[in-house]
């Protein structure tokens, strides 16, 4: 059965008038609505039934222009009309003082074409969320906050809602920075719709996007404008691109920097050379906040921005609620749950504003089944330091070699092939491509966009479709140049849609985030996106809202999908940007009910179908996007045999944990245990971590140790020395006659160096030695110091550059309008004063940085080290942990195969293994067990107070998962009869500590095989006993079990095939187990094809032969037994 995918539903937009006879109140008016996807009854019954009014209609028609065009339109224009006209309206509602039958000659006349006739100017009213916003940060800034966060998604009207933020607090300079020129025309067409028409702001902007565009002020004519009408001066509302912002003397610091923008700089100089204060803005708003805003550029640019609050807007903040940037109260949240449960639950009288916001449902597939294939081959066990990633790499998949092809080309052919035909697959059929006629498709590097689409014209389905290729060719070198490469790819992404009804666009990057795109519908994941603030803005490309005209019908996109190829991925996503988007949960917090909660409300608006056990497409439920990632470790831990750290948690719970719980830990043999990594576990109460479990070194150690280290020592001739250095550099440099910007380059770079040389020298040396650092650790260091003091050096550069770039900007600037030649000497004058000016806070700058670092490096090297050391030391304890704790888990299989049942779990794990059994196979008892497992209380040796350790070294969720993971694979090959197998169950059980190595199958058979060779026609004769006496696994007695089955001469004597199983396993084969725990494995195996057959046959039995042979006593041990 075909996935059923519905992009869009056919829509009639109605515009509709009634009236309410024996309404007093509306006695006289009318109610004109708008609705497309009810009928005009449908709209107006849903309005009126709560309150039991009486209706009449007065007249509808279809919400189409009758000029020709046929484009249809909303009340909103309709509205705006009779506003224009005069007509009075009711504050916030849809209801007219006019009569009816008169609107219809109103609305006559408006969809003929009278629309046209003046410029649109509208009042607004705001939904509830967005006046919620306006109202937080209005209260907060008003009680003296300075930055807040409005943490909305896309389509929430960010720019309208900025507008009403303005007009409520009352202000009148505000600055408004995006890091996407490209959406400069949003903000000016709703500046101009709802706030420019009412003469109190201006807009302002020098931005190339908005260049010519009628209402847009240059600042100089804003002010020319407000001189000459002073009494009705307006306000400015600036506009401005980061990247703008960056090419201006004022904010960036490149040589090509230009003197523009002046006035939204804190402090520069007129054409006068006279310092002067640029604008103090009352408001800054930081547009697309998530994107470049966390940079040293940047933050030159703000920093040069003088303002009393900043408004930051982002879709996907992750990053700055990660970091805990906000507070609660600073953060204002609107997510896409919020939206789409808005668009369920609205029930005003006005047509439902989210209405038009199609949902988004994600379609997640296994693309591989690389995860099984390497399961069904067994453990492995090459890698049983539990590190493993199991997920499938999109990336690799989609490689390409030097000469552009894809490496697995043959394999991307069949992917291809499968999206067209399998009917689970969004392209299988002519509906479901129909569906999807403009797809966005996703991937990581250039050249795998473009090797498909080379694929995808060739390919006999896709070469139906234009392919637009949005992937540039890898060698942008800066901003603009990308922005500019962007607004190229979607120029010819909308030039294609235009002119094709069915495309796809193959980006690495481009156009995922704030650009526009209504008609794509779908967007397929081909690459590796781990970034939940990548992904989802990725995902919001295709949820914009969208009409199409086929013929003369109208359609409105309903549903946007996601189509994903990586499950375990995809779904540890969704569960992020259900929960990280929320402060209370971001960062793995909360409890996991209310993780699980946010999951499940995401869910109702946001559906994710994956594909069953039997490869079929179901939606998941909230427990299901949770379990997958789940399933896929636990798949793992059975492929390694149990000895995966998946199977740990809170690992650093051993830092705080008693004596007791280090010396069980110890107990374990460890699995593969790498002596260069193996700490003492005593050693873990000393290293110094703070309450999050983090590496955190008193301050107190710290100076202890620098003051130890290099006592009273003065640094004061190094830094005399570095600094005389730098003054002499400089002037080296100048009378080389080279430009003084190259001389201070050059003397920067120099006392760098010297810097970095010095300090590793006098500093890094003896801190290396004392601690005996490796030679790559200390190289790391000076690395790291290399790098923190160039970045820091950079800086004061940069900042001197930036000066002079002012200088000479205002210099030039100025000598265009003197009038005399000691006019242009003064301003020369000026400007080497302030040459000088910057080279003399340039001086001072290094100095003071020179002395701050020789002084400050000994004591931060010194905690640098401490910290390296007990990092190392913190590592180096929990690999040993895991180390011991694999050791107890490579035991897991065993039990399960010698006491496993479908109850088992983690917490009765141990509950029916005998005592003497556990200690004996794991070397720990189980009560020592359920203390790692459970914790408990215990006496602190130094208070002598009885404490509580949390334990919880075992991640119950996966462990509960791994067991029930091994059972299926023992019941999928318990019938040792079926030669189609090609593994049996002891190929996921490794080795243990004990005695308990089995015997690989092939040996077994070479063996039974090399007995049948010495004996002839043994295994014809029903008489014939065979006796395996120190049985690991009972696979040597299955073999047997199998070859007498399977003898001709048996099958005559025994033509009924139980009849014949039951008088081999009666009366010709015999085993002894050494332990109690091999004899329940080996037993489990023999008889886990047919459990009745257990309790006819006393022929296996629990005894150790080796030791009754080295006494001597082994013949009267198998008389004792089998007589």
């Amino acid at each position: 059965m075909a996935v059923e995918i519905q992009s869009f539903r056919r829509i009639v937009p109605m515009i509709y008038a009634y009236t309410t006879p024996g309404v007093s109140y509306h006695e006289g008016w009318t109610k004109v609505g708008y609705t497309e996807s009810q009928t005009v009854e449908q709209r107006i019954k849903q309005q009126t039934h709560t309150a039991g009014i009486q209706w009449k209609l007065a007249w509808k028609d279809n919400a189409l222009y009758k000029d020709g065009t046929g484009e249809s339109f909303t009340d909103h224009a309709f509205h705006a009309y009779l506003e224009r006209k005069g007509v009075k309206r009711e504050a916030g509602t849809e209801w007219f003082e006019k009569d009816a039958y008169l609107l219809r000659s109103d609305f006559d006349d408006f969809a003929s074409g009278e629309h046209q006739e003046a410029e649109e100017k509208c009042e607004y009213t705001l939904r509830r969320e967005q006046e919620e916003a306006v109202k937080l940060t209005a209260e907060y800034f008003r009680k003296g906050g300075k930055e807040f966060l409005w943490n909305a998604k896309p389509r929430f009207g960010k720019t309208l809602t900025s507008y009403a933020l303005i007009q409520e607090l009352g202000i009148e300079k505000v600055l408004i920075v995006t890091n996407r020129p490209s959406i400069a025309a949003s903000w000016l067409e709703d500046f101009q719709k709802f706030i420019g028409w009412r003469g109190k702001l201006a807009f302002v902007s020098e931005t190339d996007a908005l260049k010519g565009k009628p209402g847009v002020l240059s600042y100089k004519d804003y002010c020319r404008a407000n001189n000459a009408n002073a009494e009705k001066a307006r306000g400015i509302v600036a506009f401005e691109s980061l990247q703008g912002l960056k090419t201006s003397v004022y904010f960036g610091n490149s040589e090509n920097a230009i003197p523009k923008l002046e006035w939204m700089a804190d402090q520069y100089k007129d054409k006068e050379f006279k310092s002067r204060q640029g604008l103090q803005f009352d408001l800054l708003i930081v547009d697309e906040a998530h994107e470049g805003v966390d940079t040293m550029r940047t933050e030159r640019v703000f920093r040069n921005i003088s303002r009393k609050h900043t408004l930051y807007l982002s879709g996907t903040p992750f990053k700055a609620l990660a970091s805990e940037q906000f507070s609660a109260e600073q953060i204002y949240n609107w997510s896409y749950a919020d939206e789409q449960a808005a668009k369920l639950k609205w029930e005003g009288e006005a047509f439902n504003p989210y209405e038009y916001l199609p949902r988004l449902a994600l379609f997640t597939y296994q693309l591989s089944n690389m995860i099984y294939e390497q399961a069904a081959k067994g453990i492995q066990l090459e890698d049983d330091d539990g590190s493993s990633d199991y997920a499938f790499d999109l990336n690799e998949f989609f490689a390409t070699n030097d000469s552009g092809r894809f490496l697995h080309e043959e394999e991307i052919k069949k992917f291809l092939h499968a999206l067209v035909s399998n009917e689970k697959y969004p392209y299988s059929t002519p509906e479901l491509r129909s569906e999807l006629g403009h797809t966005l498709w996703l991937l990581n590097r250039v050249n795998s966009a473009k090797a498909l689409a080379s694929l995808l014209k060739a390919d006999p389905v896709f070469s139906e479709y234009e392919i637009i290729l949005a992937a540039g060719d890898g060698k942008l070198e800066n901003e603009a140049e990308e922005e500019k490469a962007a607004e190229l790819a979607l120029d010819r992404v909308r030039e294609a849609i235009k002119k094709h009804d069915k495309t796809i666009t193959l980006s690495v990057g481009q156009l995922t985030v704030g650009v526009t795109v209504p008609e794509w519908s779908g967007i397929l994941m081909l690459c590796n996106l781990k970034s939940p603030a990548a992904y989802m803005q990725a995902a919001f490309r295709v949820q914009n809202p969208c009409r199409l005209k086929a013929g003369t019908e109208l359609f409105r996109k309903e549903t946007a999908y996601v189509f994903d190829f990586d499950p375990a991925r995809t779904l540890i996503i969704f569960d992020e940007f259900a929960n990280n988007l929320s402060p209370e949960t971001a960062k793995g917090g909360g409890t996991g009910e209310r993780r699980k909660e946010n999951i499940k409300t995401l869910l109702n608006f946001f559906p994710v179908l994956g594909e069953d056990s039997e490869g079929r497409m179901v939606e998941l439920d909230a427990t299901a996007v949770l379990s997958i990632p789940r399933r896929l470790k636990s798949e793992e831990v059975l492929r390694h045999g149990f000895m995966s750290n998946f199977l740990f948690q809170n690992i650093s719970n051993i830092f705080g944990a008693p004596g007791v719980a280090r010396e069980i830990l110890e107990k374990l043999t460890p699995a593969r245990e790498d002596p260069k990594r193996q700490e003492n576990l005593r050693d873990a109460k000393d290293v110094p971590l703070n309450a999050e479990g983090e590496v955190e070194i008193p301050n107190e150690i710290i100076i202890g140790k620098a003051q130890g280290l290099f006592g009273e020592k003065k640094f004061e001739e190094v830094v005399s020395h570095l600094n005389s250095g730098f003054s002499e550099a400089i002037q080296t440099t100048e009378t080389a006659e080279i430009p003084r910007r190259e001389a201070i380059q050059r003397a920067v770079a120099a006392t760098t160096e010297a810097l970095v040389e010095s300090i590793q020298r006098e500093v890094l040396a003896p801190v290396a030695a004392e601690y005996e650092l490796k030679r790559g650790a200390e190289n790391s260091l000076a690395r790291e110091l290399r790098q923190e003091i160039s970045r820091k050096t950079e800086h004061v550069q940069e900042d001197y550059a930036q000066r002079v770039n002012i200088a000479k900007a205002e210099r030039d600037e100025a000598l265009k309008s003197v009038q005399t030649e000691a006019e242009a000497e003064q301003v020369k004058v000026q400007y080497r004063e302030a040459e000088e000016k910057a080279l003399s806070v340039l001086r001072e700058s290094m100095e003071n940085l020179v002395r701050k670092e020789v002084q400050q490096q000994p004591t931060a090297l010194v905690r640098r080290a401490e910290e390296k050391k007990a990092e190392q030391q913190k590592a180096a304890i929990e690999d040993t942990v895991r180390a011991h704790l694999r050791g107890f888990a490579r035991t897991i299989p065993s039990f399960i195969m010698a006491y496993g049942s479908e109850e088992l779990r983690l917490n009765n794990f141990e509950k029916n293994i005998e005592p003497e059994v556990f200690r004996e196979v794991t070397g720990i008892t189980r009560d020592e067990f359920r203390f790692l497992r459970d914790g408990g209380t215990y006496l602190d040796e130094e208070s002598g107070e009885e404490k509580r350790f949390a334990g919880q070294l075992f991640d119950e969720t996966v462990f509960d998962d791994s067991i029930r993971a091994f059972l299926e694979k023992r019941r999928a090959l318990a019938n040792y009869f079926d030669e189609t197998q090609t593994e049996d169950i002891f190929d996921y059980i490794p080795p243990q500590r004990s005695n308990q190595i089995f015997t690989p199958r092939r040996v077994v058979v070479q063996m039974v095989d090399e007995l049948e060779k010495n004996n002839p026609g043994c295994f014809d004769n029903p008489d014939y006993t065979f006796a395996d006496l120190y049985m690991k696994s009972g696979l040597y007695i299955t073999e047997l079990v199998k070859r007498l089955f399977r003898s001709e001469k048996m099958k005559e004597l025994f033509p009924d095939e139980k009849q014949r199983i039951r008088h081999i396993l009666e009366h010709q084969l015999y085993g002894m187990a050494p332990s109690r725990i091999i004899y329940l494995i080996a037993t489990n195996y023999i008889f886990g094809f047919d459990e009745s057959l257990r309790s006819s046959t006393k022929h296996f039995v629990e005894a150790d032969a080796a030791l009754a042979a080295k006494e001597g006593t082994l013949a009267a041990l198998v008389e004792k037994h089998f007589g």
